[in-house]
């Protein structure tokens, strides 16, 4: 999250400043609020270049271009949990993880995350500093927690979050494993067939100077084709995956892929019911945790991982700015089904939106089950079904001619 320098006066009328963190302006003015503050100046805060963690070149160091792996950052997460909720401060705590832990890019983190609690940065500052690291998910509720005196909490629930994250990408490398293993072998199948036993077959063939059929010849011209010409190929296949990713890379390009995998046949269904069910879980989480509702959907929209589903939540937000309900704007953006628009309905009138939307999730989450077990009876047939055609032209192909010869000898 961007920081905001700000100047104001509070309720004795005294004039105080200093330094924020808040999604936009008015997350910062709603916040001031709370704390009893009337901002008379606010402006964004350039991005620090400077202090630990930096090179003196004016670049990052190495390590904060590394990511650290989610198993660590649960433990930690679960650690800092218990030290909270025992009474140990925080910075004996960060400093005594550091010694602890095996990845010196983690240990170096939570030094430079103590140094800066020392020198009198706030916990979500300090996390900040490190945004591949710390999510901004994972600093607004440590931001929550920090300032409602309830960081023991606020450390458990982005450990539970993280834990369900973890679940749900096990299951979906679980159910995508089968198929990704006999695409890889049919790659390989196909490029050993055009390389090694095509060629030799074709040399048979030729020295009985015979008519050949169409399949055969088909299979003589791929095998020709890809021996005269792979290094073409192989610079075409680099440079279209460069392209793509490229383009991908790009803000337009993100969101008409992430647009078009939501459309995907077979897996588009699995993938927004994913997002979907991310969504519910962190909205319910950070809204739990007491973030106002404007910040709580910046928050969650960066959280879901996919950029088209992020544009319809700013759009919800921008309603919501506009003064329509949650449940209408939910209504509009057209992402969410009648059942869960009745949930959210019934949890904005009741103010239980946190446990509805968990219950939401929850019910994303039991269908994202379903599908993904599904899924490989849905591809098994389609990868049969090209196995079967590779074979069959490749039997065609070398058969035939070897069947006309042996009726022609006889």
């Amino acid at each position: 999250m961007p920081s905001f320098n700000y100047k104001g006066r509070n309720q004795q009328g005294e004039s105080v400043s200093g330094v924020l963190e808040a999604a936009n302006t008015d997350a910062l003015v709603a916040d001031l609020a709370q704390r009893g503050v009337i901002p008379v100046n606010i402006s964004e805060q350039a991005e620090a270049k400077k202090g630990a963690g930096w090179s003196a070149a004016g670049g990052k160091k190495w390590y904060q271009r590394r990511v650290i792996d989610v198993e660590e950052l649960i433990v930690f997460s679960r650690q800092m949990y218990s030290l909270n909720k025992a009474g140990v401060p925080i910075i004996r705590a960060l400093h005594g993880l550091a010694a602890t832990v095996k990845n010196e890019v983690l240990s170096e983190t939570l030094e430079d995350v103590a140094a800066s609690l020392e020198s009198g940065v706030d916990l979500a500052s300090s996390l900040n500093r490190h945004p591949k690291i710390f999510s901004d998910l994972y600093v607004s509720v440590i931001h929550v927690g920090e300032n409602t005196g309830r960081l023991d909490l606020a450390f458990k629930q982005v450990a539970s979050y993280l834990e369900l994250e973890r679940e749900t990408k096990k299951r979906i490398g679980a159910a995508t494993r089968y198929p990704l293993f006999v695409i890889i072998a049919i790659v390989i199948a196909i490029a050993v067939i055009n390389a090694l036993v095509v060629p030799a077959f074709a040399q048979l063939f030729a020295s009985f100077d015979a008519e050949l059929p169409w399949q055969t010849r088909f299979l003589i011209w791929c095998s020709d084709f890809t021996l005269n010409n792979w290094y073409w190929i192989l610079l075409v296949v680099a440079g279209s995956i460069f392209g793509f990713r490229s383009y991908v890379n790009t803000e337009a390009g993100r969101l008409r892929w992430d647009e078009y995998k939501l459309r995907t046949p077979l897996v588009g269904d699995i993938f927004e019911r994913i997002n979907l069910g991310r969504f519910a879980r962190t909205y319910a989480m950070v809204s739990r945790a007491g973030v106002p509702i404007i910040q709580a959907l910046s928050v969650v929209g960066n959280a879901v991982g996919n950029a088209y589903v992020t544009d319809r939540i700013s759009s919800m937000s921008s309603s919501i700015e506009r003064g329509e309900s949650f449940s209408r704007t939910a209504a509009n953006s057209g992402l969410f089904s009648p059942l869960v628009l009745q949930m959210i309905a019934v949890g904005e009138e009741t103010g239980n939106m946190d446990e509805l939307l968990d219950e939401v999730a929850d019910f994303y989450e039991q269908e994202v089950d379903y599908d993904l077990k599904k899924l490989g009876d849905k591809i098994e047939p389609i990868l049969l079904v090209v196995v079967a055609g590779m074979v069959l032209i490749l039997a065609l192909g070398v058969f035939l001619p070897m069947w006309d010869l042996s009726s022609a000898v006889k």
